[in-house]
């Protein structure tokens, strides 16, 4: 029971008021506050109770000066009062927990009047560093928590000061202004939190997301792709930096010690190749390769030769990578990671180190190079006569690039030959079902800031020459380890849905509208029938330097023609399957993304552009389409007037596209 006339002090949002009670009904106090308020408040929520019991008639100013009085009174105690010294005082007591009057005193000395009490309590709970009021005892903290809560209060210290300076350089950044680093010091420590948050959102991990959002909330960077906007002006990101590749977290760099490993390969001379009597001589043959201009990463050549029966030998020759690594040397283990090389327009992510990449392993012309080569005897119809795989020992007379080979197929005698032989494989293939869908390549450029996007046909002569070859040699590896009843690493694809196409010579508007209809690819331990190329079973080993799959493979067929047996368990190649099906998923998922981003960044120049598209597929509310400058999908709604069917050619307008949001808005 309070008796009316007593002094009791409560919080109010934060801050402690003085009151007078006038009365006491049940738990609930009538009092008028020191702002003059008439207020009923529970008892539960009284702090303190003076002893000194005060006049409750008079006007209500001499009762609000009195309150007004005790408050500034009580506040002025209270930034006097030194807790530390009292903590320590205490803390060399076997007790933890005293009446808030005890430790009072501990300053004060002698008997105490309301107001030190309540200055003491009011201490207190400004600052809760060494003592904590619970039960109507205030409790004293262990050095251990004093020592956790002096860090915690010195980090919120740090944000609170980061929140402030932080957003004002944020602003200013995204002005364009320069921030250096010793203008503001936490200038990396920010924008790498931010980069997190740009790359994955409310998922980041590396970064304080209240914090971060904050910081944008107070700078005034409200739109998704500000963060984005900001590390670009910042430097700490590129003009179109490759978020997708950033995202997945693709390995990008070597470590050091794999590429000080790297650098300890060496080319092996002549001699030391032939020191393996299995591997075959093939120096002297007029062996070439055919590749994009910018290639670096020469890993297959060519040969052909003309036999006296009028049968064909052709050669198709890949880097032995085995040769140099095994299935422990970091190197393999690093290209299990990656799966692949990734190439962008602004740049190539390799799967080896560029110095074996575009140099020990690769097929430089008049460099002496170990390969594993498959030899083919091709009747005069282009059918397989009799097939062998040998360790050898190459030099590349001709680094080909298409154009050249193109230009060079009637004149060159081994193009003409190899053209006819790839017309002769297509008819073969379609006639066993392949689905030959020739679409042209979509090549984005990037120069200066400036996109373009060139079609370029992959149906060409020399383009056809590398294809055919290639599926030819990786069929012939794949038949190998399947009569050998090997484990190994097969590609394989069900037939399609629906089939549509036939033969080799097809429209883009059918195979567009085929696309559609095709089944998933696999990948197994175990030969299957692959559809799409119309083989029996099918593996890749032709690209041993960009793909890991290539890279085993070479490894399991080069131990078993070396007669070492086999060199992976189906245990092994099956956990194979596993890595490789995960690595290569998020490996094409950035290159679909970035080719998007490219694409639309392309787009983002067509705005308000008419362009020339084809009609895919046509539902109630959307229709498909392909736009045929840069062979991109898009959806619009359905025409009102204009019935539109698949394979017809239409215009489409280019409304809104924004790369960064990922947004593309295409109208009729």
């Amino acid at each position: 029971m309070t008796s009316p006339g007593s002094i009791v002090e409560y919080l109010d949002a934060g801050r402690f008021i003085c009151g007078l009670v006038l009365q006491d009904s049940s738990g609930k106090l009538r009092l008028i506050n020191q702002n003059g308020r008439e207020i009923v408040l529970p008892a539960s929520r009284v702090l303190t109770v003076s002893k000194t019991r005060h006049q409750i008639e008079g006007s209500r100013e001499d009762r609000m000066a009195l309150l007004k009085g005790m408050a500034e009174n009580r506040a002025a105690l209270t930034g006097a009062i030194p807790l530390e010294e009292i903590w320590e005082l205490a803390s060399a007591e076997e007790q933890s927990a005293f009446p808030a009057d005890f430790l009072a005193g501990l300053f004060f000395g002698g008997s105490l009047n309301d107001d030190q009490s309540a200055a003491f309590l009011r201490a207190v709970f400004e600052d809760r560093l060494f003592f904590k009021f619970k039960n109507e005892l205030v409790s004293v903290h262990s050095p251990e928590q004093v020592e956790q809560l002096r860090l915690q209060r010195q980090r919120e210290q740090e944000k609170e000061d980061l929140l402030k300076t932080g957003a004002a350089h944020l602003a200013a950044l995204s002005q364009g202004t320069q921030i250096s680093a010793e203008q503001w010091p936490e200038r990396e420590r920010v924008l790498s939190w931010l980069a997190d948050f740009a790359l994955f959102g409310s998922e980041a991990v590396n970064c304080d997301l209240e914090l971060v959002r904050q910081l944008l909330k107070n700078a005034g960077l409200n739109r998704p792709s500000d963060p984005y906007r900001v590390l670009v002006q910042a430097g700490y990101w590129q003009p179109d930096e490759n978020i997708a590749l950033l995202q997945a977290e693709q390995p990008v760099e070597f470590s050091p010690e794999l590429l000080a490993h790297a650098n300890s390969i060496t080319e092996p001379t002549a001699e030391e190749l032939l020191a393996n009597p299995k591997r075959k001589d093939f120096r002297e043959l007029d062996i070439f390769t055919i590749d994009g201009a910018s290639t670096r990463d020469y890993d297959d050549a060519l040969h052909v030769e003309q036999q006296e029966d009028g049968s064909l030998l052709v050669g198709i020759h890949v880097s032995d990578v085995s040769y140099f690594i095994s299935p422990k040397d970091p190197l393999f283990v690093e290209s299990l990671e990656r799966a692949t090389s990734l190439y962008f327009p602004e740049g190539q992510v390799p799967m080896m180190p560029r110095e074996l990449s575009q140099g020990v392993f690769s097929l430089i012309k008049d460099r002496v190079r170990p390969a594993v080569s498959c030899l083919v005897k091709m009747s005069p119809k282009g059918e397989i006569l009799s097939s062998k795989i040998v360790l050898s020992i190459i030099q590349v007379k001709r680094q080909l690039s298409y154009s050249e080979a193109d230009r060079m197929v009637e004149e060159d005698n081994s193009l003409r030959l190899l053209n006819r032989l790839q017309l002769q494989l297509r008819q073969q293939r379609a006639g066993r079902g392949a689905l030959l869908l020739s679409l042209p390549d979509v090549n984005v450029y990037v120069e200066n800031g400036k996109v373009s996007v060139v079609l370029t046909p992959s149906d060409t002569p020399a383009r056809s020459i590398v294809a055919e070859c290639m599926i030819l040699a990786n069929g012939i590896a794949a038949d190998y380890l399947a009569a050998q009843e090997a484990p190994g690493l097969f590609r394989s694809q069900p037939p399609p849905k629906k089939r549509l196409i036939e033969g080799v010579h097809n429209s883009l508007a059918d195979i567009a509208c085929q696309r559609r209809f095709l089944a998933r690819g696999e990948l197994t331990a175990n030969p299957k029938p692959h559809s799409g190329l119309g083989l029996n079973c099918y593996t890749t080993v032709t690209s041993p330097i960009r793909r890991v799959l290539d890279t085993a493979i070479q490894l399991q067929i080069t131990n078993m023609i070396s007669g070492k047996g086999i060199l992976f368990s189906m245990d092994e190649c099956r956990k194979f399957v596993g890595i490789i099906q995960e690595k290569l998923s998020r490996a094409n998922k950035v290159r679909q993304q970035r080719h998007r981003y490219w694409i639309l960044r392309w787009l983002e120049e067509q705005v308000g552009k008419t362009l020339p598209a084809l009609v895919v597929n046509s539902g109630p509310q959307r229709v498909s389409a392909l736009l045929l400058d840069c062979l991109f999908d898009v959806d619009l709604p359905v025409h009102p007037s204009l019935q539109a069917e698949p394979g017809d050619e239409v215009n489409v307008r280019i409304a809104k596209v924004d790369a960064l949001e990922n947004t593309l808005r295409v109208e009729w």
